[in-house]
């Protein structure tokens, strides 16, 4: 897997301050608005550096989402905050359903198709609506991307995933 499986998972970020009693403003990257707040503690930083943070309180409010932090208790504090990053250690996460997979752990799979032909490697994932989309990349020898290829991740295409050897079956042509 390409990403550093110790590295903590960027899960939204301060974006202001919300009154004048400590309580912040939160872009939440979550699939579903407020799910940042299921935490109970954030780890908050810029570049890399962390501290860890527990949540006294958080709602959805409006299109976004406000938290009181634990020991924030006026808006120059809240204010100090602003900026930083948001982000869980991956122990903290509910493992996910059988067959079900965070996208996190599916970045930097080989893929291949059916037949056994290398498709290259997931690069991303794209939420459309409809269905998510893995972003494939096929890298040439100096580090150029060949081909890139946006594979629908549904069942009739996504055979097997398989995380323990690092690799995504699909069916899916390697000339389509």
């Amino acid at each position: 897997m390409a990403s550093d499986e110790h590295a903590p998972l960027i899960v939204g970020k301060i974006s202001g301050v919300f009154g004048v009693k400590g309580w912040i403003k939160v872009f939440d990257y979550s699939r579903e608005r407020g799910d940042v707040l299921q935490y109970g503690k954030w780890l908050l930083g810029r570049k890399g550096h962390w501290s860890e943070r527990e949540i006294e309180e958080g709602q959805v409010h409006g299109k976004g989402v406000i938290a009181k932090l634990v020991g924030c208790d006026d808006r120059d504090t809240a204010t100090a905050l602003q900026g930083n990053e948001i982000a869980v250690r991956r122990e903290w996460l509910e493992p996910p359903a059988r067959g079900q997979y965070y996208w996190f752990q599916l970045q930097g799979l080989a893929v291949s198709n059916l037949e056994g032909e290398s498709l290259g490697q997931i690069a991303a994932l794209m939420e459309t609506g409809a269905n998510d989309v893995l972003v494939i990349r096929e890298m040439g020898d100096s580090g150029e991307i060949r081909a890139e290829r946006l594979v629908p991740y549904i069942d009739s295409v996504v055979k097997e995933v398989d995380l323990k050897q690092g690799r995504v079956t699909v069916d899916w042509e390697l000339d389509f």
